[in-house]
């Protein structure tokens, strides 16, 4: 699913979140950026429609990432919320 956005949301809440597995905010931005494999998340979407990324960062480490988009003005930016590496038994369904 190839997916057209103008930026990262960014703040306090997400910002924590994403952070607290040890997966800083630029591997985020560069696996959303770069060719991350995009699905709908329907489980997540109560509130919001939710979805899901998978890609490496530059070190080739497997990550798993949760986010929304949010329309800013005119701009469709992407609001992360949850981000970690992936665990091995994801690793090995990824690769599949």
């Amino acid at each position: 699913m190839p997916v057209v956005f103008d930026g990262f949301v960014w703040d306090g809440a997400n910002r924590e979140k994403c952070q607290k597995h040890g997966v800083s905010i630029a591997e985020i931005e560069q696996a959303l950026s770069e060719g991350a494999v995009i699905a709908p998340d329907p489980a997540h979407s109560f509130a919001e429609q939710r979805f899901i990324a998978v890609n490496r960062n530059a070190q080739g480490n497997p990550m798993f990432i949760a986010f929304t988009f949010r329309e800013l003005d005119g701009t469709s930016l992407i609001r992360p919320v949850s981000a970690r590496y992936m665990h091995k038994k994801e690793i090995s369904r990824y690769e599949k």
